[in-house]
């Protein structure tokens, strides 16, 4: 019987990977899913598989997985899904994961240029990538991605977990149901994406870091041991660090 339950399971999610989903396309980014429908419905339902979104190693992307348990970024086509367990947190590479929401992009050539020592938090970082990419001839009135590469300062990162306690997903259930870390001085690369038009869709109405300023950036880490990945809630960057815009 067992061996029945897997042999479903398994026929389950090779269903979800190549069976159709609703997606959009804007500017140089596809995504799927919306963080406000969570909070429409008060769940946070599977809406696009990992597998759609990994594989090829120009994809580059960032989600939440369904359910809350857990959160999701590509790196050069290879997902990096952590989720929380017990006092810590798992690392998986497997494409057999469902997001309730994502956005990615396919890029084959990056163009770099130093990040200034004067860039350092959360906002500098906002307002200079737009500046950058308006400069590099990127049409920053539609949603486009970024990198940066080196090693923060300080990174303050959370996974999200489930602790609606079964109740309806509110904002508020939504804030609390997340576990927090800190990395200082690691060698990481950050996985961004920049939207001015997609508050509650794939970038946060919100961010803790620059409260009621605008937010207008989805940002993930993963560290160059491949130990940690997840998503970045604010930053202090170190010196010598990259930006890598997409080159149009």
């Amino acid at each position: 019987m067992n061996k029945l339950y897997a042999i479903l399971g398994a026929a389950t999610l090779a269903a979800c990977a190549t069976t159709a989903f609703p997606s959009l396309q804007d500017g140089l980014l596809t995504y799927a899913g919306s963080q406000k429908t969570i909070f429409d419905t008060g769940k946070a339902e599977a809406k696009v598989p990992v597998s759609a979104m990994s594989g090829a190693p120009d994809i580059f992307g960032v989600g939440a997985v369904a359910g809350l348990d857990g959160e999701i970024t590509i790196f050069e086509g290879k997902p990096y899904v952590t989720k929380v367990r017990g006092s810590t947190y798992t690392m998986d590479h497997s494409p057999d994961h469902m997001a309730t929401f994502a956005v990615w992009t396919r890029q084959t050539s990056w163009i770099d240029q130093p990040v200034p020592s004067t860039v350092k938090g959360y906002l500098d970082v906002q307002n200079f990538v737009k500046a950058r990419a308006a400069a590099a001839g990127i049409d920053v009135s539609r949603p486009f991605p970024f990198q940066l590469v080196g090693i923060p300062t300080e990174v303050k990162w959370h996974i999200n977990v489930d602790l609606t306690e079964g109740k309806p997903i509110t904002n508020e259930l939504f804030a609390k149901s997340k576990a927090s870390y800190v990395l200082k001085n690691e060698p990481m690369d950050i996985i961004g994406f920049y939207s001015e038009n997609h508050p509650g869709v794939f970038i946060s109405a919100y961010a803790p870091a620059i409260g009621a300023v605008k937010n207008a950036m989805h940002i993930h880490l993963v560290t160059r041991d491949g130990k940690s990945a997840g998503h970045i809630d604010n930053l202090v960057l170190g010196t010598g660090m990259t930006l890598r815009l997409p080159k149009v």
